[in-house]
């Protein structure tokens, strides 16, 4: 398996309840698909270099995993038609 990192911006107006719960729904699929989730790191919220769907702040979390290509394109689907997700970016990390 790969590693990999993710950085998800979410809508900063969201309640903490429902950002946990969005934050884990991707751990959840990286252990579905038999990877791993090394860390969590939850930056708050902070202002976006230019405005994404017309918000000019995010919630930025960057998660580091290990998993194969298949975890990463689900990963990649499910944030993509999330309402709450407003950018993703999947990078792979060499070792």
């Amino acid at each position: 398996m790969k590693k990999y990192e993710m950085l998800i911006l979410l809508k900063s107006d969201m309640e903490e309840e429902a950002r946990e719960a969005e934050l884990k729904k991707y751990s959840d699929i990286v252990a579905s698909f038999g990877g791993t989730v090394e860390a969590y790191d939850k930056w708050g919220v902070k202002k976006t270099a230019y405005a994404v769907n017309f918000k000019s702040e995010a919630f930025y979390a960057l998660m580091t995993f290990r998993a194969n290509a298949d975890a990463v394109a689900e990963l990649d689907r499910i944030a993509g038609i999330s309402g709450d997700v407003l950018r993703r970016m999947i990078t792979k990390i060499e070792e």
